[in-house]
């Protein structure tokens, strides 16, 4: 038995052929749904990138206990148990957070690894002297966006580039092995994840006049940018994106010259989506998690069923991705696994409704029809607790201040009778400004007019109180949300017409720069010249007060007021913009 999974990141599953994607040059995928089984109703769980791989680790969702980190000691990690039954697992990866303190304890559960480094600011080559940087970049916000131009010199081409590095050391493995048995390789790529850094060839397969500053790399906020430029990302994400397409197909190839269709499992999958325009957003993780970020392309080849070209429909996630390797290898499945075997042979359910969403933000539950998001009760969103034995956030560890008030809690039935750290929790974006918001897949696949229906959302809420007490949340969780931790949901535990108006006020496109008069100060102003003004700074402070006393300042005070406002989340309605837009402009 041998298994190969490729894996890609932010791969958005409405830009692919088998999904109705038109304007992408992706015919590997095409050939890829020939020969396995596509899942139309595939869903994240726990986002974003190392919660997701948690979860495919484990099998269990990751977001109500705690947000970004390492697998914990009480986990059961698949690579490992295949390991431990003697069954070779292999990681080749350029996906840089696994060698982030947040993600320092995935890659070592395998038998053998290996790197490519270069993805997203990685820091990898030194450089003192400041890198050629376009001149509309010349005021780059992040030490990342510097350490990207840094690396790219040395991705100078193709076969440099750390996707195709890793997709050479994959097929290596799987060449060196072809005739062995019992082994897996994940073949990981951090694409098409942003940066959209791809060479001309597939740039080529895009060709549009585009005369605007040099843009492959939106910042996770509302969308302030001109149609032209937002065009210009999606076709440079395009281009991305069929780079993959010919990684995938060289997969596909090595897969047909080498016989390997008859015994060897193929998994390719994604962690979640990527925004790019649609809804007025750029990224994930500031806004609702919307179905272009969560619903996900899935595609499985099992050499037991022999089952290709055909579709399933059952409601799956990427908890059930573990169970899947774990039964094809016969490996008995832990009992704190939530998920089980994909449906393969026919189409099976495998679970009435799914949750997902991301630590501090919305809990949300989808049925595979409706989507109900749930928000705090509050502007508080609170109270938010963090369960860790691994106290340690994406690029750092937890401080000092952050483990004062820590207490020991008491086990949960998946921690094997150990009691976790617990201590306040962080969000860097509140949800409640958002509202919780239900929608109608079939009414409203594009989740632009948002229901209130109190029958539906009572039984959604039902549902989501169901999963949130099959998964141990905490009760902090219930306290945060306004839900039963016992009990039914009742009528007053509704939300979705209660916040209603907050959350149409927060839907509303930010203003555009242009549309307002230049006076003394404007939306371009910089936070950092309008906060050393004591007048603009009153008017901020009547309209935005969050902007002004958030920690936004700490890091963003260089950068204009819109794109703060864009950058904020729910934080800055467009309504309160535009009327600071006008008082500033009469200074």
């Amino acid at each position: 038995m041998k298994a190969i999974m490729v894996m890609f990141d932010s791969l958005n599953r409405r830009m692919l052929p088998p999904y109705g994607g038109d304007w992408t040059h992706a015919p590997n995928f095409a050939r890829l749904a020939e020969r396995t089984v596509t899942y139309d109703n595939a869903y994240a769980g726990s986002m974003p990138c190392m919660p997701a791989r948690r979860e495919l680790h484990t099998g269990r969702h990751n977001f109500l206990h705690r947000s970004w980190g390492p697998l914990e000691p009480f986990d059961d990690s698949m690579p490992e148990l295949l390991k431990q039954h003697g069954v070779h697992t292999h990681l080749v990866s350029d996906h840089p957070h696994y060698w982030e303190d947040g993600g320092a304890t995935y890659h070592g559960r395998y038998n053998t690894w290996e790197f490519f480094r270069g993805q997203e600011g990685d820091p990898w080559k030194g450089q003192v002297a400041d890198p050629e940087i376009p001149e509309d970049l010349k005021k780059v916000r992040f030490g990342a966006y510097r350490q990207d131009w840094v690396n790219r010199p040395y991705m100078a081409t193709e076969d440099r580039h750390p996707q195709t590095l890793t997709f050479d050391a994959g097929l290596e493995f799987v060449r060196t092995n072809a005739d062995a048995d019992q082994w897996f390789v994940q073949i990981e790529t951090f694409d098409p994840h942003e940066p959209f850094f791809s060479h001309q060839r597939y740039k080529d397969l895009y060709p549009h006049a585009y005369d605007g500053p040099h843009f492959d790399w939106p910042d996770y906020k509302r969308v302030v940018e001109t149609d032209g430029q937002v065009a210009h990302a999606r076709y440079e994400y395009g281009a991305l994106l069929s780079m993959c397409d010919h990684s995938l197909g060289r997969v596909l190839d090595t897969m047909d010259e080498l016989g390997l269709w008859d015994d060897t499992l193929l998994i390719v999958n994604t962690d979640h989506g990527l925004l790019l325009g649609e809804k007025g957003w750029w990224g994930k993780s500031v806004q609702p998690w919307f179905n272009e970020l969560v619903h996900l392309p899935l595609f499985v080849w099992d050499p037991r069923h022999g089952t290709a070209g055909e579709r399933r429909s059952s409601l799956v996630q990427t908890i059930d991705i573990a169970p899947t390797l774990l039964d094809y290898f016969a490996v008995d499945t832990p009992p704190d696994t939530q998920g089980a075997p994909l449906p393969v042979a026919d189409d099976t359910p495998a679970r009435e409704a799914a949750l997902f969403g991301i630590h501090g933000g919305h809990v949300n539950v989808t049925d595979g029809r409706y989507v109900y998001m749930r928000a705090p009760a509050d502007a508080a969103n609170s109270p938010l607790e963090e369960h860790t034995l691994m106290p340690t956030h994406m690029r750092g560890r937890f401080t000092p201040a952050e483990l004062a008030d820590l207490e020991l809690a008491e086990p949960f039935g998946f921690t094997k009778g150990v009691r976790t750290l617990r201590m306040p929790g962080r969000s860097f974006f509140n949800p409640y400004a958002h509202g919780t918001l239900l929608f109608d897949l079939s009414a409203d696949p594009e989740q632009r007019s948002p229901l209130t229906d109190d029958a539906v959302e009572l039984r959604m809420a039902g549902l989501l109180v169901e999963l949130m007490r099959a998964n141990e949340a905490p009760p902090s969780q219930y306290e945060r949300l306004g839900l039963p931790a016992e009990g039914p949901v009742t009528e007053e535990h509704l939300l979705v017409g209660a916040q209603r108006e907050q959350a149409a006020r927060t839907a509303q496109p930010l203003p555009r720069a242009e549309d307002y008069p230049e006076g003394r100060y404007s939306l371009r102003t910089p936070m950092a010249v309008l906060v050393s003004d004591p007048v603009a700074v009153e008017i901020l402070r009547r309209h935005l007060p969050g902007v002004v006393d958030s920690e936004l300042l700490q890091i963003l005070g260089p950068t204009p007021l819109l794109d703060v406002a864009a950058m904020s989340g729910g934080l800055v309605p467009p309504p309160d913009l535009r009327r600071v837009a006008e008082e500033l402009a009469e200074l």
